[in-house]
This record gives structure tokens, C-alpha cells and sequence, in this order.
């Protein structure tokens, strides 16, 4: 074989993990994550009016300047540079070949007025909002389809001024969905990176329809009272990378997703070849890792490592429904460190509600082909419950080199539960429920050997 074919089959083989015989073609995403480019073009958002002094509102400001630098797409793009300031501003979008740079101690702060807040349209794959049915707040930045886009800076912070959002939606007092803080709708080639993200009314990072997305070095707060708040969100997107991140939410930290119902299962766009790593990640109410439950256009290929997890409700879990469709398989989830978390794995076979009357109650969705491993627990409450439905039991579940320690309140003979779930275990301590035991039943083991 020539040395050059040979070098190629190499790289190319080196992009796989292999589990059991079984491929995995999630390779180096966020290896492959580049820099910022370089923009020819920087203007400031001063010279645009805008003055930082927190109650000046400078929407229009940040609509003309990536109105005028819609101008050098073809010169190599711009930078709309921001300085120290605290910058009030409602919604605004930004543009193609743009780099969006906070300087530190600049601070973009969401205005508290819905009516600074454009209102759009459901999207495709959900059919209605995610808090009522009907329209959704625009987030208050926005990147609709869009290619060469960098959100960044040495450390500035976008606030989202959540309270006001959180109030409304505990008082049932929303006139449509919260908004987001940041949302990436059929964008490619987005970095979002070394930036700071505060008190977000509902998704702190909305990726829908996106394609190659490297977000890294972020840290995502809200308080953990704040209701269904949640981090990172791959949605219908496929290249996506998370790392070096550190997220605290009020529901979940990170959630994948990909349409809700029939929505989702007429707009069949997936999630898929995301790479999570080296996270720190805290879900108050919710799961620090979550896939679903709006997951019918499917969720496959995702490796997540190298996370630490703390103070959570529950750690890692799947959620679904029937009426769902779609699936969740492909997944890895290794090294993993947790401390102080209620629940270590939840997968839920009937979780959460339908966008309306609508759906197939015969579409069944599908959980498959799940490894979880070299994974340690410190003051667990409970280790795990696996709850497939009748209709749709989950399959080929594998644990193996897992230690949890727990709390001495709970007995280990009861700290799993299972029900219409096959899979298979190996040095799990405490002992899973029987009907995870049977090693050999992962993936045809016996026949791959």
C-alpha cells in the first residue's frame, strides 16, 4: 500500500471510537474548532451614539452598526468592538463575516421592557413556543442564517436581566415565550468563546439548524431558583463543540434536543456528532446533561468527557415520551466526576407534555445503544432509574467501571430502578438492577468476541 493511501486510512480511523466493535463517528470536533479569524474592518459601538452608562437604551446603535458592517461581508468581514460600559440594548441580530468582541468589563444588558424585544414566530420543529402556544420573544442576540460568525471577547458579560422574564412566567403573566440571550437559527461556522453569560430569561446558547458550532471557554450563571432555566442547547444541529465551560443553571446545563411531536418528526432535522468535554456543570432543578425530551427529529452520535458535575437534581438523563418519535443512540459518557447530586441517571420513558392535540400517540420513540463508564459519585442520593414504557423499552444499555457513593440514608439494594429496560453491566458499584447485569448482552458481545 502506498505510504500517502496509508496515511489517509490512518487519519481516518483515528476519527472513530470503537466501542465493543461498535464504531463511533463523533471524532475530534472540538480539535478541530478554529480560531477567530482576523477582520480586516473594527468600528466601536460608540461611534455609533451609543453611551455605556446602563440606561441610555442603545438598541439603534447596535442596529446600525451591523447595518454598516453588512458592508464588508465581501472584504474579509468587521469587528463591532465594544468597550468597557454597561450597554442597555433590546434585540438586535447580527450579520454574516461579523465578530461581536466585548472588551473586559463591557457588559451588553438586556432591557427589562418586553416591548424592546422584537417578537417572532414559532419555530418550524416545535409548532409554538416553549412556554405557550403561539409566538416567541426574539432573543436579544440573534443570528439567522448566517455563515462566519464569532461572539467573543476578553472576558465582557452579556446579562440577560432574567428576574423580570422569571417573575412573569411564575405569574402566568407572559404575553408569548421568553426569549433566549443568545440564538443561532440555520447559522454555520459559529464560535462563540471567553465571554461571560448572566441571568438568561430561558436558554442562555440556542443552536437550531446549525451546522459546525465551537462554543468554548464560557461561563453561563443564573440563580438556582430561576424557573427552567437552561445553558447550552444543541437544537436540530449537527459539528458541535462544548468545552472548557462552566455552566450553573437553574434547570438543566446543557440540553440537546431536535423538535417537539409531530413538528419535530415533519421537520426531521437531528442532532448529531456533538462533542462535550472538560465542563463544570451545575443543574439546580433539572439534569447538568440532558437529551430531550423534545427529541423527534432524533439525537445520535455524542461523546461527552471530562465533566464535572455538582449540586444537581440529577446528573445525566434521557427523557422521552410516546408521541415523541425520533431517538436517542450513539451516545458515550465517560470520565465523569459527580458530587452532591440527587439522582446520578435518570432515563424517563414518559416525561413531559405535547405541543398540542396533534400527535401520533403511536409514534414511539426509540433509546438505544447508551455507554456510560469510568464514572465516580460522591454523596449520591440515589444511583439510578431507567424507565422505558411497554411500548417502547430501552435497549442495549451499558455501564461499566462505575462507583457511587451513596448517602447512608438510602440502601444500595434500592438505589436502582428498572423497568422495561435491557442492558448490560460491569464493576458497578452498588449493583444495578437485574436488568442491567448481563454483560454480555451489549452490543452481541459474545458474537463480536
Amino acid at each position: 500500500m502506498p505510504v500517502s493511501v496509508a496515511l489517509v486510512l490512518l487519519l481516518t480511523l483515528s476519527s472513530v471510537i470503537l466501542i465493543n466493535g461498535r464504531s463511533y463517528g463523533v471524532g475530534n470536533i472540538c480539535d478541530r474548532g478554529r480560531r477567530p479569524s482576523e477582520r480586516p474592518h473594527s468600528v466601536k459601538i460608540t461611534d455609533f451614539g451609543a453611551v455605556g452608562d446602563g440606561k441610555t437604551l442603545n438598541t439603534l446603535a447596535f442596529q446600525n452598526a451591523v447595518f454598516y458592517l453588512k458592508s464588508f461581508a465581501d472584504k474579509g468581514g468587521a469587528q463591532l468592538y465594544v468597550p468597557p460600559g454597561r450597554w442597555l440594548t433590546g434585540s438586535f441580530n447580527l450579520t454574516s463575516h461579523l465578530t461581536l468582541f466585548l472588551e473586559k468589563d463591557a457588559v451588553i444588558l438586556a432591557s427589562q421592557d418586553p416591548s424592546h424585544w422584537q417578537v417572532t414566530d414559532a419555530l418550524p420543529s416545535y409548532g409554538r413556543g416553549i412556554d405557550l402556544p403561539g409566538k416567541r420573544y426574539m432573543s436579544l442576540i440573534n443570528g439567522d442564517m448566517l455563515h462566519d460568525v464569532v461572539v467573543t471577547g476578553d472576558n465582557g458579560t452579556i446579562d440577560g436581566q432574567g428576574l423580570v422574564w422569571w417573575d412573569r412566567f411564575n405569574s402566568h403573566s407572559l404575553e408569548y415565550s421568553r426569549p433566549h440571550l443568545v440564538e443561532f437559527v440555520s447559522a454555520e461556522n459559529v464560535i462563540v468563546s471567553n465571554l461571560t453569560f448572566l441571568n438568561a430569561p430561558a436558554y442562555t446558547i440556542h443552536s437550531v439548524y446549525c451546522r459546525n458550532l465551537y462554543i468554548h471557554r464560557v461561563t453561563a450563571n443564573t440563580c438556582p431558583e430561576s424557573p427552567y432555566t437552561i445553558g447550552i442547547v444543541p437544537d436540530s444541529s449537527e459539528n458541535v463543540c462544548i468545552q472548557e465551560s462552566s455552566i450553573n443553571m437553574g434547570y438543566d446545563a446543557i440540553s440537546l434536543k431536535s423538535g417537539w411531536d409531530e413538528y419535530g418528526l415533519s421537520y426531521a432535522r437531528p442532532t448529531a456528532n456533538v462533542q462535550i468535554r472538560n465542563v463544570y456543570l451545575r443543574a439546580a432543578s433539572g439534569s447538568s446533561i440532558s437529551f430531550g425530551s423534545e427529541m423527534s427529529g432524533g439525537i445520535s452520535d455524542v461523546e461527552v468527557s471530562d465533566a464535572h458535575i455538582h449540586n444537581s437534581l440529577s446528573g445525566i438523563a434521557f427523557r422521552t415520551t410516546n408521541g415523541r418519535g425520533g431517538y436517542i443512540k450513539e451516545i458515550d459518557i465517560s470520565n465523569i466526576h459527580m458530587v452532591n447530586v440527587g439522582t446520578a441517571f435518570l432515563a424517563n420513558g414518559s416525561f413531559g407534555t405535547h405541543p398540542d392535540s396533534g400527535f401520533d400517540e403511536n409514534a414511539y420513540p426509540l433509546v438505544s445503544h447508551i455507554r456510560l463508564h469510568d464514572i465516580v459519585g460522591e454523596n449520591i442520593s440515589t444511583a439510578g432509574y431507567f424507565f422505558g414504557t411497554k411500548e417502547s423499552p430501552f435497549t442495549s444499555i451499558l455501564l461499566s467501571n462505575i462507583s457511587l457513593s451513596i448517602k447512608n440514608s438510602a440502601s444500595p439494594a434500592d438505589s436502582w430502578q428498572c423497568s422495561y429496560v435491557d442492558g448490560s453491566s460491569e464493576f458497578v458499584v452498588p449493583e444495578p438492577c437485574l436488568e442491567l447485569k448481563s454483560f454480555d448482552s451489549y452490543y452481541g458481545r459474545a458474537e463480536a468476541l
